[in-house]
């Protein structure tokens, strides 16, 4: 069925016609984007034509006009009708009654409408009042009525707009910022909102009124096919979700990737990603542009008066580097630069600009990308320098890879970028794409580049680090693969490859190891060891996970963390040094535990005291804002059964954060019988103050004699635990690591994080009749990472296959 046989259908039949007509179309499988988008406008031109000539009979000096999306023809499924109802300003009676026997008809179909009555004056001073109404009726388009009244608004309207845009443009792009910091950069969102983020319709919209001020244009290469796209995902964000609604949801992606006829939500999101970005980066260019004009505007009438009226000023032109200059700003090839013969060139002009803190012409990204040669291979060794330099020129670095990127430089010199642009990453911890984090992971490590010897390894394995996640697999081992190939290409020898190699193999080596087992364990201090394998690299693992972490979000590093990574970094250290990490000996107990011991045994109930702890040296800080480490949690207590699930359970109900957990049995001075289990916990409180001492003690006495149903408060607590709708969480996994240590067997547990969690935990290894000597807690985001360093009830580790029956076992009971 074609728009013209559509529209006839809908030839007096009134709203019950339209509507129908509208139903056939949007379920038509045959027709999407453009074409659709189309035909919905003309059909809704016909019907409205139809309800304002059975209105306007005999009334002149009156037109129906559509601005914004629908004057553009691009009408989604759920878009509002933008409508002006234009008036000569005659006879006002006679206008209202026509805007009730169109309004209306609108509204009992449920469409939404943005109206407005108004005559030309009026439209003008509301436009020079209000840019968004501005802004619509550049685009305004005609429908039925006076044409000759319409045609006036438009090039009044369109009058104004280029007279007045020295003056709104800024205005504009200030209002631009304020809703990019608002609503976010839509190339990084897992929730973008595909109109108002950065980069997005709006943007776009924006760009068109821009170029019709005649002050400035956007580059056109990929912008219409970008902003048809980020279209038609809305056209079928609202066909699977029946709404007007313009957030792309997590629940919603997979139903709007299967209606665009797509993979899977992660092609969908890869898609609006790299739409956004050309948007994104168009806007850059443009209000550049725009900025350069108006300067240029405020500045000549001083130039042409100094130099006596008539003559042109140059532009200044200022050396860079080899067939690099700065120019206005912004940094251009020389004159004599050959691009052509120079394939050096991109890196170089890159590496200037970025230095400079200058932005890379158009101009010249396009000249150079368009003459663009090859490398030979290794590459030379001006070519590398140039490339860590540009990495390592920290903030400034991010405009101008984007730069090179939007020409297709990038993957030009490195084609294994191609498997990670746009690439989303769907864990909360990670507030970028995996090519933008690595980018930010180089702006974080040239922060640290005084602290390595090496500062170009550690700039190129921040780079590099992620790059195995395009592949299947462990990203880290598919990386490892990746960068050996990679590094020999760029130039690095042999005994550098090996080492970045080994940095991107182990890159989550020593916050995991940190922040997940004991440090007091010989057989982890040595496992690292064995894995880093020379100072220097571990100076540069060092280095490199802190860049990483800096660079993932803020749920990834703080002072506790760093101080943890810097204690395991100061022990694998020793080893390679040559030291050998001696057995963990039994502490002798401290005066107050032993006090705190003591009052347990005479008062047949646990006790407690809490300790702040101090921050870290300050050389050991790191470069965020300073976080308090907790406070430690002396608990000693008669020994008796449920005692780990009975602490972790007050604790949860307290809303306090386990960090770190020991459990050891206490040796009491002479003179003193019975026996005293020691719990040396380091908790914080989510959020608000910690509660009193007393009342933790009170609530832990009542969970031991249990009086106290924590299963039931917890509970609960669960049931009301905010959960994004239509996100199901991935299954616990527990799994055993024989080989972590000598004294204990480590059972670590991977789960969706929630109140009670660890409670949960410790009662399932309570009722399996295992010992926990520790728990070393981590949490990313939603995720927990726990390890337990348990043993039988004689102390020993446990047999292989009884490990992995309690590991099944607890696995059992956090899936049910």
């Amino acid at each position: 069925m074609t728009s013209t046989d559509v529209s006839k259908d809908a030839e007096g039949s009134g709203p019950s016609g339209y509507a129908a007509a509208r139903l056939r179309l949007l379920t038509e499988e045959a027709r999407s984007g453009p074409p659709r988008r189309a035909a919905l406008a003309e059909l809704t031109d016909e019907w409205l034509t139809g309800l304002f000539a059975a209105g306007a009979e005999g009334l002149r000096g009156v037109s129906l006009v559509a601005v914004g999306g629908y004057g553009r023809g691009e009408l989604s499924p759920r878009s509002d009708l933008d409508l002006l109802l234009l008036h000569d300003g005659g006879d006002s009676k006679a206008v209202a009654a026509l805007a009730d026997r169109i309004w209306y008809p609108v509204w009992d179909l449920g469409l939404a409408l943005d109206h407005s009555v108004r005559t030309p004056a009026e439209a003008r001073k509301t436009a020079g009042e209000d840019l968004k109404v501005q802004l619509g009726l550049l685009d305004a388009r005609h429908i039925a009525g006076d044409l000759g009244l319409t045609a006036g608004l438009r090039t009044s309207v369109l009058a104004d707009w280029r007279n007045q845009a020295p003056k709104r443009l800024p205005e504009l792009q200030e209002l631009s910022a304020e809703r990019a910091e608002r609503q976010g950069e839509l190339q990084y969102l897992l929730e973008p909102d595909l109109k108002e983020a950065r980069g997005g319709l709006r943007d776009a919209t924006i760009l068109r009124a821009v170029a019709a001020s005649w002050l400035a244009d956007a580059p056109r290469e990929g912008l219409d096919d970008a902003r048809r796209r980020l279209l038609d995902v809305r056209d079928a964000l609202h066909l699977t979700t029946g709404r007007a609604t313009d957030r792309l949801s997590l629940q919603e992606q997979d139903q709007v990737a299967a209606e665009l006829g797509l993979l899977d939500a992660d092609t969908l999101l890869r898609q609006v990603y790299e739409a956004a970005r050309v948007i994104s980066y168009a806007s850059d260019v443009t209000w550049r542009e725009v900025g350069r004009v108006l300067r240029a505007r405020a500045v000549r009438p001083r130039l042409r008066a100094m130099l006596g009226g008539g003559a042109k000023p140059t532009a200044e032109r200022s050396p860079l580097a080899e067939g690099v200059v700065e120019q206005d700003g912004e940094v251009v090839l020389a004159r004599a630069a050959r691009p052509e013969r120079d394939p050096v060139l991109p890196l170089r002009a890159a590496a200037a600009a970025a230095q400079a803190g200058l932005p890379l012409s158009l101009h010249a990204v396009r000249r150079m990308a368009a003459n663009v040669r090859p490398l030979p291979t290794p590459w030379p060794a001006e070519a590398r320098e140039q490339l860590v330099t540009l990495l390592g020129s920290g903030r400034p670095t991010v405009e101008v890879w984007e730069a090179l990127e939007a020409e297709g430089l990038i993957t030009h010199f490195l084609p294994d970028w191609e498997r990670v642009r746009c690439r989303p990453q769907r864990n909360a911890v990670h507030i970028w794409t995996v090519d933008r984090h690595l980018i930010e992971t180089a702006v974080r490590a040239s922060e640290f580049t005084r602290r390595v010897h090496r500062p170009d390894l550690l700039l190129v394995a921040a780079l590099l680090h992620d790059i195995g996640k395009g592949w299947p697999g462990d990203h880290s081992v598919a990386g490892e693969i990746i960068v050996k190939d990679v590094a020999a290409r760029i130039g690095f020898d042999r005994d550098d490859v090996t080492v970045l190699s080994t940095l991107v193999l182990h890159h989550l080596l020593l916050v995991e190891t940190a922040t997940r087992r004991d440090l007091e364990d010989p057989a982890t201090v040595r496992s690292v060891a064995e894995a880093v394998g020379t100072q220097g690299t571990l100076e540069l693992l060092h280095a490199l996970t802190e860049a990483d972490a800096l660079a993932t979000g803020p749920a990834a590093w703080s002072s506790w963390r760093g101080s943890l990574v810097a204690d395991l970094v100061k022990r694998v250290g020793a080893v390679l040094a040559g030291d050998d990490p001696a057995e963990p000996e039994a502490a002798a107990p401290t005066a107050e535990q032993e006090r705190l011991a003591i009052e347990a045994i005479a008062t047949g109930s646990p006790v407690l005291a809490l300790r702040a702890q101090t921050e870290p040296p300050a050389e050991e800080q790191s470069p965020v804002d300073p976080e308090p480490l907790g406070v430690e949690l002396l608990i000693a207590v008669p020994d008796q059964p449920g005692v780990l699930p009975a602490v972790a359970g007050v604790l949860a109900m307290h809303r306090l954060t386990v960090r770190t957990a020991e459990l050891s049995a206490l040796d009491l001075p002479d003179g003193v019988e019975g026996a005293v289990l020691l719990l040396n916990w380091r908790v914080a409180a989510e959020y608000g103050s910690l509660p009193q001492a007393a009342r933790l003690r009170a609530d832990l006495v009542r969970a031991l004699d249990g009086s106290l149903d924590i299963a039931g408060r917890l509970a609960e607590r669960d049931a009301a635990y905010p959960r994004r709708r239509g996100v199901v969480a991935p299954p616990p996994r527990v799994t055993v690591h024989p080989a972590a240590s000598r004294l204990a067997t480590v059972i670590e547990v991977r789960a969706q994080d929630a109140p009670g969690l660890l409670f949960r935990i410790g009662r399932a290894l309570e009722d399996a009749s295992v010992r926990v000597r520790s728990a070393h807690v981590s949490t990313l985001g939603a995720n927990a990472v726990d390890a337990f360093y348990v043993t039988g009830p004689e102390g020993a580790p446990l047999p292989g296959e009884e490990a992995a029956a309690v590991a099944r076992k607890l696995e059992e009971t956090l899936r049910g």
